[in-house]
């Protein structure tokens, strides 16, 4: 199948009327959309307290005591680990309070 040749002086003019056609078209205004007012976001006041928790190796928490009971939650994960059971450990725990 030949190919048809087209010429740069031909190419030229084909965009020069393309040109000419795009001026000669109406220019149309686009108008701006004015964006919506966000609205603000209510920050809830939220409260929270602090225990320690016992866990099983399962991430299963066994037991919670105030934060100023960190002697008594390691001796209840030391008397949970003892005898070959699987060991249990103490971490913080954050909770929230219902305020009323």
């Amino acid at each position: 199948m030949a190919r048809k040749v087209v010429s740069r002086k031909d190419k030229a003019a084909e965009i020069e009327a393309a040109a000419a056609k795009e001026a000669a078209a109406p220019v149309k205004k686009t108008t701006k959309k004015k964006a919506a007012p966000r609205k603000a976001k209510v920050v809830e006041d939220v409260r929270k307290k602090l225990y320690w928790g016992v866990f099983s190796q399962n991430l299963k928490r066994v037991a919670v005591f105030e934060f100023d009971q960190k002697d008594e939650a390691a001796a209840r994960a030391e008397e949970l680990s003892k005898g070959g059971k699987s060991p249990h450990f103490i971490q913080k725990v954050k909770e929230e309070i219902q305020l009323e």
